[in-house]
C-alpha cells in the first residue's frame, strides 16, 4: 500500500495503526477518456471503462500544479460479463474523477 503524506490513520502505536479507508465512486469515463474523434472498435472481451465503480480511497498526493491525486483501490469489469475483475490497487486518480460514496 502506498502511504501518502496525507494518509489519515486510526489506532495508536500500542495497538497498531491502520489507514482510514474512505468509500468513493471512481468515474471511469473521466479517468480513461477516449481520444476525441477516435473510431470505435468494439472488443467484446475488453475492459468496460464506462460509468462509475466503487473504490476505496486511502491517501492523497498534491501535484506541482496544485491538483490532487487520490490513492485508490478499485476493480474494473470485463465487457463480456465474466465474474473475474481486474483489481487495481494503489492507483493515482485525479480528484475530479472521484466523488463520495456512502458506505
Amino acid at each position: 500500500m502506498i502511504v501518502s503524506p496525507h494518509t489519515r490513520w486510526r489506532g495508536d502505536e500500542l495497538h497498531g495503526r491502520v489507514p482510514v479507508i474512505t468509500p468513493v465512486w471512481v468515474r471511469l469515463d473521466a479517468l480513461y477518456p477516449r481520444a476525441p474523434g477516435a473510431p470505435e472498435h468494439v472488443v467484446e472481451t475488453g475492459l468496460d471503462l464506462t460509468g462509475e465503480v466503487p473504490g476505496r480511497l486511502h491517501g492523497w498526493f498534491p501535484t506541482v500544479k496544485g491538483d490532487w491525486l487520490g490513492v485508490v483501490n478499485f476493480e474494473v469489469s470485463y465487457a463480456d460479463g465474466r465474474r473475474d475483475q481486474l483489481h487495481l490497487p494503489d492507483q493515482l486518480v485525479p480528484a475530479h474523477a472521484l466523488r463520495p460514496r456512502r458506505s
